[in-house]
């Protein structure tokens, strides 16, 4: 059976990842990506994402530094992953495994291809 247009373009009912894994993976794409779009990107509020910020800043997943009126943030790749299950993989790993298509990591937005 095929996958009409419409259900490759509707938000899945659940995912693998949570909502803190894909603000992180947006985070360690592009570390001077705004809190919005963030939002945006993961499907969920300005907010919830400012209150995953502030966790992942407290378990020392993030480090936030300011640059002008803008966020700069450090990922910290060497952090075990938090559940017993996974614990024994960094987040590097994660990182490894979910990186972006090179066609939507923010070096390549912009450009066309020949």
């Amino acid at each position: 059976m095929a996958i009409s247009d419409s259900e490759r373009t509707a938000p899945p009912s659940w995912t693998f990842l949570t909502n803190h894994a894909h603000v992180l993976l947006c985070i360690a794409a592009d570390p001077g990506i705004r809190l919005r779009d963030v939002a945006t990107r993961v499907g969920i509020t300005e907010r919830a994402v400012q209150r995953i910020v502030s966790d992942l800043e407290e378990a020392g997943y993030l480090q936030r530094e300011r640059e002008g009126r803008r966020n700069h943030y450090t990922v910290a790749r060497e952090l075990p992953l938090r559940h017993p299950i996974e614990r024994h993989h960094n987040v590097s790993t994660l990182l490894s495994l979910v990186e972006e298509e090179p066609a939507l990591a923010p070096a390549a937005r912009g450009r066309s291809k020949r």
